[in-house]
């Protein structure tokens, strides 16, 4: 029989099997998915051009148009030097992820991880070749420890993937700490993979900060980022890429060869939602809205250990104290409590945490706490 590409049996499939709908009466925590409908202008804008028959082949990164209008408000809102013919297009940031290991990366490398982190990066790693290097975070607060990361590095280190605001930690590093990043890169001569597909969303006294608007962080930073988590639109599968022309040069191959362009009339309305910040803003209110309210829930629950979320829209809570792995518990608070919750064993150096998404209503925070809060309290 023909064989098989030799690392599939390394890669995982992250969360995949926790995003199954559960059973009605259960409260859904897994999912790190907006509950808001897209905004009507980004819909309206999408069926216009369906309508008017825009479904013709276009320009491979995108149209001169949608480049333009994300150059301008990686610009405006990052402080990032982009530039139209420095973007792309793709569908989806789990392929613009790819597209950045596949273009930058050689079997063998090691590319560096800040971890526990989102399951797919340490899969595509595998999928290429390429040996992913688990370094772990503080577990007080979830930043990166830079001790740690010294003595991870080595010769076969070429990328370090960083993601802040994080899923799953809901980290968000401070300018120093990213500046600490950027000098790491350098002195050990990295290409920095920033993934920012949460940037607006940040709850802290300091901003989101993309190493690419840093002095040193420029001309050896591939920012990632999309339309899925901010402007609710996670069915849509848009993404974009952004860095230096060498760089740039090489993902845009990757692309050509592997999706020919994103589809058509997609591309007028991911421009108009550049321009939506009303919306967006109004969804972020609920997420701020939201975090407060979970972490006022989850006080005083028994065993649970919940470091302060700064970003995005998850808690990771360490449940050791309740004498339960996280395996344990995600399955217990399934059948006892009937909430749905990730366990932190599917990603490395996650053993013990468990991952609640807050991407979910108001009631269903109050309902879903108030359920482990009785069950816990009552064990």
């Amino acid at each position: 029989m023909p064989s098989f590409n030799k690392n599939i049996d390394a890669v995982g499939v992250g969360f995949a099997s926790f995003f199954t709908a559960p059973p009605e009466d259960v409260i859904r925590f897994t999912v790190g998915q907006p509950d808001f409908v897209t905004p009507e202008k980004i819909r309206n804008t999408a069926i216009k051009s369906l309508e008017n028959g825009e479904t013709f082949y276009t320009r491979q990164p995108g149209s001169e148009s949608l480049c333009g209008a994300v150059a301008k408000y990686l610009n405006d809102e990052f402080n990032i030097n982009a530039a139209m013919e420095r973007i792309l297009i793709a569908p989806g940031c789990k392929q613009t992820i790819l597209y950045a290991l596949m273009g930058l990366g050689n079997p063998g490398d090691e590319i560096m991880l800040l971890s526990p982190s989102w399951a797919t990066y340490d899969a595509q790693i595998k999928l290429l070749g390429m040996t992913p290097i688990h370094v772990p975070v503080r577990r007080d607060n979830y930043h990166p420890d830079f001790e740690k990361m010294e003595a991870a590095i080595s010769e076969k280190t070429s990328m370090i993937l960083i993601n802040s605001p994080n899923n799953p930690t809901g980290a968000v590093y401070t300018p120093k700490e990213i500046e600490q990043i950027i000098e790491f890169a350098e002195r050990n001569d990295l290409w920095i993979l920033s993934d920012e597909i949460y940037a607006t969303m940040t709850w802290m006294d300091w901003p989101h900060v993309s190493p690419a608007s840093l002095p040193g962080g420029f001309e050896r930073t591939i920012v990632i980022g999309g339309w899925s988590k901010s402007w609710a639109m996670t069915g849509w599968r848009l993404g974009f890429l952004s860095g230096p022309e060498n760089a740039m040069s090489a993902l845009f191959k990757c692309h050509a060869n592997a999706a020919t362009h994103v589809p058509t009339f997609l591309m007028p309305a991911a421009e108009i939602a550049l321009s939506c910040s009303d919306e967006v803003a109004e969804m972020t209110d609920a997420f701020r809205t939201r975090r407060e309210r979970i972490i006022e829930k989850l006080k005083g629950i028994n065993g649970l250990h919940v470091p302060t979320p700064e970003g995005a829209f998850y808690v990771l809570m360490d449940v050791t104290g309740t004498g339960m792995d996280d395996m344990t518990f995600a399955k217990r608070a399934l059948e006892e409590a009937r909430v749905h919750l990730i366990p932190g064993s599917l990603m490395e150096k996650g053993e013990g945490l468990v991952r609640i998404s807050y991407a979910t209503s108001i009631e269903n925070i109050d309902e879903g706490c108030s359920r482990l809060k009785k069950w816990l309290n009552n064990l």
